[in-house]
Protein backbone atom coordinates (compact mmCIF):
# COMPACT_ATOMS: atom_id res chain seq x y z
CA UNK A 1 0.00 0.00 0.00
CA UNK A 2 1.73 3.38 -1.12
CA UNK A 3 2.55 5.93 1.73
CA UNK A 4 0.81 9.03 -0.36
CA UNK A 5 -2.47 8.54 -1.09
CA UNK A 6 -4.52 11.08 -3.97
CA UNK A 7 -8.21 11.63 -1.66
CA UNK A 8 -10.77 13.75 -2.93
CA UNK A 9 -14.06 15.46 -2.16
CA UNK A 10 -16.45 17.47 -3.19
CA UNK A 11 -18.83 20.34 -1.97
CA UNK A 12 -21.54 20.87 -3.84
CA UNK A 13 -24.49 22.82 -4.96
CA UNK A 14 -28.02 21.67 -4.46
CA UNK A 15 -29.46 20.64 -8.04
CA UNK A 16 -33.08 20.37 -7.05
CA UNK A 17 -33.67 16.45 -7.46
CA UNK A 18 -32.04 13.43 -6.70
CA UNK A 19 -31.20 12.20 -9.97
CA UNK A 20 -29.46 15.09 -10.96
CA UNK A 21 -27.40 15.09 -7.88
CA UNK A 22 -26.22 11.77 -8.01
CA UNK A 23 -25.25 12.42 -11.78
CA UNK A 24 -23.52 15.31 -10.93
CA UNK A 25 -21.11 13.39 -8.13
CA UNK A 26 -20.42 10.86 -10.45
CA UNK A 27 -19.03 13.05 -13.01
CA UNK A 28 -16.81 14.46 -10.21
CA UNK A 29 -15.99 11.35 -9.34
CA UNK A 30 -15.11 10.69 -12.78
CA UNK A 31 -12.81 13.67 -12.90
CA UNK A 32 -11.01 12.79 -9.70
CA UNK A 33 -10.18 9.36 -10.94
CA UNK A 34 -8.93 11.15 -13.79
CA UNK A 35 -6.42 13.00 -11.79
CA UNK A 36 -5.04 9.61 -10.19
CA UNK A 37 -7.20 10.01 -7.14
CA UNK A 38 -7.90 6.42 -5.10
CA UNK A 39 -10.81 7.54 -2.23
CA UNK A 40 -13.47 10.03 -2.56
CA UNK A 41 -15.76 11.57 -0.21
CA UNK A 42 -18.88 13.67 -0.82
CA UNK A 43 -21.05 15.92 1.91
CA UNK A 44 -23.76 15.00 4.52
CA UNK A 45 -26.95 13.42 2.91
CA UNK A 46 -25.24 14.27 -0.69
CA UNK A 47 -27.94 12.66 -3.01
CA UNK A 48 -31.04 14.79 -1.05
CA UNK A 49 -30.92 18.62 0.09
CA UNK A 50 -30.03 19.04 3.62
CA UNK A 51 -34.15 19.48 4.64
CA UNK A 52 -33.61 19.22 8.39
CA UNK A 53 -33.66 23.67 7.95
CA UNK A 54 -37.56 22.05 8.87
CA UNK A 55 -39.56 19.49 10.04
CA UNK A 56 -41.92 18.06 7.72
CA UNK A 57 -42.60 14.55 7.00
CA UNK A 58 -42.44 14.80 3.64
CA UNK A 59 -38.83 14.82 3.98
CA UNK A 60 -38.70 10.89 4.60
CA UNK A 61 -39.01 10.02 1.59
CA UNK A 62 -35.52 10.78 0.85
CA UNK A 63 -34.37 8.05 3.05
CA UNK A 64 -33.71 4.33 1.53
CA UNK A 65 -31.90 1.03 2.94
CA UNK A 66 -28.26 0.80 3.23
CA UNK A 67 -26.22 -0.99 2.05
CA UNK A 68 -29.35 -2.10 -0.15
CA UNK A 69 -30.78 1.22 -1.35
CA UNK A 70 -30.47 2.13 -5.01
CA UNK A 71 -28.39 5.11 -4.31
CA UNK A 72 -25.14 2.98 -2.21
CA UNK A 73 -25.93 0.07 -5.43
CA UNK A 74 -25.46 2.88 -7.99
CA UNK A 75 -22.45 4.10 -6.01
CA UNK A 76 -20.89 0.73 -6.28
CA UNK A 77 -21.07 0.39 -9.83
CA UNK A 78 -18.66 3.88 -9.46
CA UNK A 79 -16.70 2.60 -7.66
CA UNK A 80 -15.83 -0.31 -9.69
CA UNK A 81 -15.49 1.75 -12.77
CA UNK A 82 -13.55 4.33 -11.38
CA UNK A 83 -11.52 2.11 -9.24
CA UNK A 84 -11.81 4.53 -6.02
CA UNK A 85 -13.01 3.94 -2.48
CA UNK A 86 -16.17 6.54 -2.06
CA UNK A 87 -17.52 7.12 1.04
CA UNK A 88 -21.48 7.68 0.77
CA UNK A 89 -23.48 9.67 3.16
CA UNK A 90 -27.27 9.45 2.82
CA UNK A 91 -30.13 9.27 4.71
CA UNK A 92 -30.72 5.40 5.85
CA UNK A 93 -34.54 3.98 7.22
CA UNK A 94 -33.57 0.24 8.58
CA UNK A 95 -36.91 -0.36 9.04
CA UNK A 96 -40.30 1.71 9.51
CA UNK A 97 -39.43 4.04 12.27
CA UNK A 98 -35.82 3.56 12.06
CA UNK A 99 -33.62 6.29 10.57
CA UNK A 100 -30.61 7.61 10.77
CA UNK A 101 -27.84 9.92 9.19
CA UNK A 102 -25.73 7.02 7.89
CA UNK A 103 -22.33 7.05 5.65
CA UNK A 104 -21.48 4.34 3.80
CA UNK A 105 -18.20 2.88 2.72
CA UNK A 106 -18.01 0.64 -0.41
CA UNK A 107 -14.15 -0.38 -1.31
CA UNK A 108 -12.46 0.31 -4.68
CA UNK A 109 -14.58 -3.29 -5.72
CA UNK A 110 -17.07 -2.10 -5.10
CA UNK A 111 -17.61 -4.08 -1.86
CA UNK A 112 -20.01 -2.28 0.73
CA UNK A 113 -17.33 -2.58 4.12
CA UNK A 114 -20.41 -1.15 6.54
CA UNK A 115 -21.52 2.23 7.41
CA UNK A 116 -21.17 4.77 9.95
CA UNK A 117 -24.23 6.15 11.54
CA UNK A 118 -24.12 9.60 13.47
CA UNK A 119 -24.15 9.55 16.90
CA UNK A 120 -24.62 13.30 17.74
CA UNK A 121 -28.23 14.42 16.29
CA UNK A 122 -28.48 18.23 16.65
CA UNK A 123 -32.01 20.25 17.45
CA UNK A 124 -31.75 23.92 16.85
CA UNK A 125 -32.49 26.53 14.90
CA UNK A 126 -31.90 26.03 11.29
CA UNK A 127 -30.82 22.01 12.23
CA UNK A 128 -33.82 19.96 13.30
CA UNK A 129 -32.16 16.42 12.68
CA UNK A 130 -33.87 14.69 15.95
CA UNK A 131 -37.57 15.00 14.05
CA UNK A 132 -35.83 12.61 11.46
CA UNK A 133 -32.71 10.90 13.08
CA UNK A 134 -32.07 8.72 15.64
CA UNK A 135 -28.57 8.59 17.34
CA UNK A 136 -26.37 6.18 15.92
CA UNK A 137 -26.14 2.66 17.30
CA UNK A 138 -22.98 1.23 15.17
CA UNK A 139 -20.24 2.10 17.20
CA UNK A 140 -17.05 4.13 15.50
CA UNK A 141 -15.78 1.41 12.92
CA UNK A 142 -12.68 2.27 11.07
CA UNK A 143 -12.71 0.51 7.65
CA UNK A 144 -9.99 -1.33 6.11
CA UNK A 145 -9.86 -0.02 2.16
CA UNK A 146 -7.71 -0.27 -0.65
CA UNK A 147 -6.16 2.50 0.28
CA UNK A 148 -5.59 2.09 4.30
CA UNK A 149 -7.97 2.83 7.19
CA UNK A 150 -10.52 4.86 6.77
CA UNK A 151 -12.90 6.32 9.34
CA UNK A 152 -16.07 8.81 9.02
CA UNK A 153 -17.12 11.48 11.74
CA UNK A 154 -20.94 13.79 10.24
CA UNK A 155 -21.24 17.12 10.88
CA UNK A 156 -21.97 17.78 14.38
CA UNK A 157 -20.36 14.73 15.62
CA UNK A 158 -16.79 16.84 15.23
CA UNK A 159 -18.06 19.17 18.11
CA UNK A 160 -17.04 15.97 20.10
CA UNK A 161 -13.89 15.12 21.05
CA UNK A 162 -14.53 11.53 22.26
CA UNK A 163 -15.17 10.20 18.92
CA UNK A 164 -12.47 11.42 17.25
CA UNK A 165 -10.55 9.30 19.91
CA UNK A 166 -12.04 6.37 19.14
CA UNK A 167 -11.81 6.54 15.68
CA UNK A 168 -7.81 6.94 15.85
CA UNK A 169 -7.59 4.18 18.56
CA UNK A 170 -9.35 2.11 16.17
CA UNK A 171 -6.38 2.31 13.75
CA UNK A 172 -7.89 5.45 11.37
CA UNK A 173 -5.74 6.78 9.10
CA UNK A 174 -8.09 9.49 6.63
CA UNK A 175 -12.10 10.06 8.40
CA UNK A 176 -13.70 12.03 6.37
CA UNK A 177 -16.20 14.87 8.01
CA UNK A 178 -18.99 15.47 5.67
CA UNK A 179 -21.22 18.32 6.92
CA UNK A 180 -23.98 20.59 6.27
CA UNK A 181 -22.90 24.05 8.05
CA UNK A 182 -23.79 26.86 7.71
CA UNK A 183 -22.60 30.66 7.91
CA UNK A 184 -23.81 32.47 10.50
CA UNK A 185 -24.18 29.27 13.21
CA UNK A 186 -19.93 28.04 13.84
CA UNK A 187 -18.32 29.54 10.74
CA UNK A 188 -15.44 30.50 13.02
CA UNK A 189 -15.06 26.67 14.60
CA UNK A 190 -14.58 25.03 11.03
CA UNK A 191 -11.12 26.30 10.49
CA UNK A 192 -10.34 24.89 14.29
CA UNK A 193 -12.32 22.32 15.05
CA UNK A 194 -10.86 19.59 12.66
CA UNK A 195 -7.46 20.89 12.26
CA UNK A 196 -7.22 20.67 16.13
CA UNK A 197 -8.75 16.64 16.28
CA UNK A 198 -6.42 15.77 13.92
CA UNK A 199 -3.64 16.94 15.80
CA UNK A 200 -4.84 15.21 19.06
CA UNK A 201 -5.70 12.48 16.85
CA UNK A 202 -2.96 12.10 14.51
CA UNK A 203 -3.92 11.30 11.39
CA UNK A 204 -5.75 13.04 8.49
CA UNK A 205 -9.11 14.35 8.16
CA UNK A 206 -11.19 15.51 5.00
CA UNK A 207 -13.39 18.10 6.17
CA UNK A 208 -16.36 18.39 3.43
CA UNK A 209 -19.13 20.98 3.49
CA UNK A 210 -22.04 21.98 1.36
CA UNK A 211 -22.11 25.19 -0.45
CA UNK A 212 -25.07 27.79 -1.38
CA UNK A 213 -28.62 28.69 -0.38
CA UNK A 214 -31.07 25.74 -0.91
CA UNK A 215 -35.15 25.74 -0.92
CA UNK A 216 -36.23 24.49 2.57
CA UNK A 217 -34.69 27.43 4.38
CA UNK A 218 -32.08 30.52 4.30
CA UNK A 219 -28.87 28.38 5.95
CA UNK A 220 -25.88 29.59 3.61
CA UNK A 221 -23.75 26.92 3.85
CA UNK A 222 -20.34 28.05 3.37
CA UNK A 223 -17.94 25.47 1.58
CA UNK A 224 -14.64 26.10 2.77
CA UNK A 225 -14.08 21.88 2.55
CA UNK A 226 -10.25 21.00 2.96
CA UNK A 227 -7.72 18.17 3.96
CA UNK A 228 -6.35 18.63 6.94
CA UNK A 229 -2.98 16.42 8.25
CA UNK A 230 -1.85 14.99 11.20
CA UNK A 231 0.40 18.56 12.23
CA UNK A 232 -2.96 20.45 11.63
CA UNK A 233 -1.74 22.10 8.46
CA UNK A 234 -4.26 22.26 5.21
CA UNK A 235 -2.97 19.99 2.62
CA UNK A 236 -3.26 22.65 0.02
CA UNK A 237 -5.78 25.88 0.26
CA UNK A 238 -9.34 25.06 1.25
CA UNK A 239 -11.92 25.55 -0.99
CA UNK A 240 -14.10 28.44 -2.04
CA UNK A 241 -16.74 29.64 0.33
CA UNK A 242 -19.50 30.56 -2.42
CA UNK A 243 -18.60 27.81 -5.14
CA UNK A 244 -19.03 23.90 -5.74
CA UNK A 245 -15.39 22.66 -6.23
CA UNK A 246 -13.65 19.31 -6.16
CA UNK A 247 -10.39 18.81 -3.98
CA UNK A 248 -7.85 16.67 -4.62
CA UNK A 249 -4.91 16.37 -2.47
CA UNK A 250 -1.97 13.72 -1.77
CA UNK A 251 -1.99 12.84 1.17
CA UNK A 252 1.64 11.36 3.01
CA UNK A 253 0.67 9.02 5.35
CA UNK A 254 4.27 7.78 6.60
CA UNK A 255 3.41 11.38 8.29
CA UNK A 256 1.07 9.80 10.83
CA UNK A 257 3.91 7.29 12.28
CA UNK A 258 6.64 10.23 11.93
CA UNK A 259 4.20 12.59 14.60
CA UNK A 260 3.35 9.78 16.82
CA UNK A 261 6.45 8.78 17.10
CA UNK A 262 7.23 12.61 17.49
CA UNK A 263 4.87 13.80 19.98
CA UNK A 264 3.80 10.47 21.60
CA UNK A 265 -0.03 11.47 22.52
CA UNK A 266 -1.11 7.86 22.28
CA UNK A 267 1.43 6.71 24.69
CA UNK A 268 0.62 9.05 27.04
CA UNK A 269 -2.84 8.63 27.28
CA UNK A 270 -4.45 8.02 30.53
CA UNK A 271 -7.35 5.81 30.05
CA UNK A 272 -7.09 4.63 34.26
CA UNK A 273 -7.69 8.85 35.02
CA UNK A 274 -10.57 8.99 32.75
CA UNK A 275 -13.45 7.06 34.37
CA UNK A 276 -15.75 10.11 34.98
CA UNK A 277 -15.87 11.15 31.03
CA UNK A 278 -18.45 8.74 30.77
CA UNK A 279 -20.68 9.46 33.60
CA UNK A 280 -24.07 10.70 33.21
Amino acid sequence: MADVVRAALVQATWTGDTESMIAKHEEYARAAAAQGAKVIGFQEVFNAPYFCQVQEPEHYRWAEPVPDGPTVRRMQDLARETGMVIVVPVFEVEQSGFYYNTAAVIDADGTVLGSYRKHHIPQVKGFWEKYYFKPGNAGWPVFDTAVGKVGVYICYDRHFPEGWRQLGLNGAQLVYNPSATSRGLSAYLWQLEQPAAAVANEYFIAAINRVGVEEYGDNDFYGTSYFVDPRGQFVGAPASDSKEELVVRDLDFSLIDEVRQQWAFYRDRRPDAYDGLVQP
